[in-house]
């Protein structure tokens, strides 16, 4: 019995020493390549490559198919209705997963000490591709 509870303790103390709170220091924080989450407490961030997110949204496929020119109404009204699709879906995949912290691709590796995240850009593309179904 007492080398069952101290095997549970022990795994206690592995959990609590593994959900360590990251944060990113004041003077590099950038919230303009942050989408997601509190970047003053976070466990597991995430980061996402923004452009490959428009690219496949329904809006930016219409853009390219009947090559509508970059600098028109329509071009900047489809590209306003492409981002908001991405940044809802991006919010949506940090509410619903894990990921407490959604940030740009490389702004978390660039900071010092870096903070390694993993790229969910193709989960954030499922999601929004399941939302249009």
């Amino acid at each position: 019995m007492h080398k069952i509870l101290t095997g549970i303790v022990a795994l206690a103390g592995l959990s609590i020493v593994g959900a360590t709170a990251l944060s990113i220091p004041e003077e590099q924080l950038n919230n303009q390549k942050l989408y997601w989450g509190n970047p003053n407490d976070f466990e597991k961030p995430g980061e996402v490559y923004y452009h490959t997110i428009i690219r496949a949204t329904p809006e930016y496929q219409e853009i390219s198919q009947k090559r509508i020119q970059r600098g028109t109404g329509q071009y900047w009204i489809l590209m306003s209705q492409a981002s908001d699709r991405a940044l809802h879906t991006i919010a949506k995949v940090g509410r619903e997963s894990t990921f407490d912290l959604i940030a740009a691709r490389g702004y978390l590796g660039s900071l010092d000490p870096p903070i390694l995240a993993e790229d969910i850009t193709e989960l954030v593309i499922e999601v929004m591709n399941d939302q249009e179904r």
